[in-house]
């Protein structure tokens, strides 16, 4: 992702994982901005016993997705408008954005999508993560 030329001030990207058995997340309180993705088009690994007990968190559900070319085209799409909003809210000084990965029981695959995201936007510059799973297991 391209930095922007001019500092800026912090962005906080806010990412949470759900279930959509509980709902959608509660609106954001600042300017409304963000986005809300659904997982469940990519295929489910809380099907399989080996995985039932296992979170998005644990390496055998990263790796049973990461093997999936469905994971793969989601992740390249999304990260790509999420890459491209944040450049902008730094560019135009805004302050919040709001990022929200759903699947079935907010187990297996929003958390794996949201940690991801999280772990690719930690490095760009000005830019604070928040990273919360409001309906895993704990």
């Amino acid at each position: 992702m391209n930095k922007p030329a001019n500092p800026s001030p912090a962005l906080t990207v806010s990412i949470e994982s759900f279930s959509y058995r509980k709902g959608l997340p509660a609106p954001p309180t600042e300017h409304g901005g963000g986005f809300v993705f659904d997982c469940r088009c990519v295929p489910n690994p809380g099907r399989e016993e080996r995985f039932k007990a296992l979170t998005g968190q644990n390496q055998a559900v990263a790796d049973y997705l990461r093997e999936r070319s469905e994971a793969s085209a989601f992740e390249l799409h999304c990260f790509a408008l999420i890459e491209q909003a944040v450049s902008s809210y730094l560019e135009r000084g805004f302050n919040s954005l709001e990022v929200a990965f759903g699947c079935t029981g907010g187990q297996h695959r929003s958390v794996y999508f949201a940690e991801k995201l999280a772990a690719k936007l930690q490095s760009v510059k000005n830019v604070t993560v928040k990273l919360s799973h409001r309906d895993m297991p704990r």
